[in-house]
């Protein structure tokens, strides 16, 4: 669901850019006072795993597209709403610049879809209600799919509102919306799934993450350790391996946009700021679309689909950069505390 450049207008991404600094700055704050310290390790381990995460586009039986889990709700429910809407924002800066996945000017748009809506809404008016302070592997898999499902909703139609605002007449808020709410909502049954593996595995090694409440004698710094090195080698096995498996179909927000406009990207005006971001962003994107750059000179040569994919560049994107995201989101976490005392 990340939006391309294309897809909005300078003063719609320009407002959502400000909304969402206006998130970072409050979010900062409320992390400085009250992120448990234990959790900021957690902060840059669960941030790589979630990069690694979105790498994997599985298919959506019957309907020739694709999904990936945007990891809002992983992240709100084992790091609290305020450090997991800062290390969403880092996840997706790090693929927008140096992956171009997503554009510049749509990252504040990106940024609001993907985390506002898990962080803000879903985790504390679906989840914690359901789980409240009888955490079960049925509880847990209840809250975490309708969450996952009620986040996914709200971002893909917020989705389509920015579109329309933004003056896009190829993309008509009523077909556009026909299109982007079910194929979000087979997309949000596959994360609340993913969801419930994560949050049961880290309930199950360190229960007082999932629930603050629990102060079992029996946990020890060991079980940390157990969900840190966890989450490592499932980032490492997602980014440098399973990435090759990833579905060459469109995407859930390509494909609604394919068809409700007859084709997979919209028209983009040239010599504007839009043109300009996208030179912006060839400079710094190191390993474009998570695989190597094609050297100029060479034009690209035509060699049949073959699935899995097996790319030296996509293991190198996925392993840098959630190498790169863990480094990010712990260093605002350690450096939001340092700042306190």
């Amino acid at each position: 669901m990340h939006m391309a450049d294309a897809l909005i207008s300078p003063a719609v991404g320009g407002t959502m850019w400000a909304a969402s600094a206006g998130l970072i700055g409050y979010c900062s704050k409320k992390v400085k006072d009250d992120l448990d310290d234990r959790k900021i390790p957690l902060m840059g381990v669960v941030g790589a795993f979630i990069f690694a995460a979105q790498m994997i586009n599985f298919t959506i039986p019957g309907t020739g597209s694709s999904g990936h889990i945007g990891g809002g709700m992983i992240l709100a429910i084992l790091l609290g709403p305020h450090a997991a809407f800062l290390t969403m924002a880092s996840v997706l800066f790090i693929q927008a610049l140096f992956f171009a996945d997503g554009g510049l000017l749509a990252l504040g748009c990106n940024i609001f879809n993907l985390g506002f809506f898990p962080c803000f809404l879903a985790y504390p008016l679906i989840y914690k209600p359901i789980v409240a302070q009888r955490p079960s592997d049925r509880r847990l898999f209840a809250a975490a799919t309708l969450a996952s499902l009620f986040a996914l909703q709200l971002g893909a139609f917020s989705v389509v509102l920015q579109t329309v605002l933004s003056g896009l007449s190829e993309l008509p808020f009523r077909t556009f919306v026909l299109f982007m709410q079910p194929i979000h909502l087979a997309i949000g049954l596959v994360e609340g799934l993913a969801t419930t593996a994560v949050v049961i595995f880290v309930w199950k090694a360190r229960p007082e993450i999932i629930q603050p409440e629990a102060r079992d004698a029996t946990v020890t710094k060991h079980s940390m350790r157990i969900v840190l090195i966890g989450l490592v080698l499932a980032t490492v096995i997602t980014g440098g391996i399973l990435s090759w498996f990833a579905s060459s179909h469109p995407d859930g927000l390509e494909w609604s946009i394919f068809k409700t406009s007859g084709s997979e990207e919209v028209s983009v005006p040239r010599e504007t700021i839009h043109s300009s971001l996208e030179k912006v962003q060839e400079k710094t994107a190191l390993l474009p679309d998570y695989g190597f750059k094609a050297k100029p000179s060479a034009p690209p040569a035509e060699t049949p689909e073959v699935w899995p994919a097996y790319d030296g560049g996509t293991t190198v994107a996925g392993l840098v950069g959630g190498a790169v995201t863990l480094i990010l989101a712990a260093s605002i976490g350690y450096a939001l505390k340092r700042r306190k005392r």
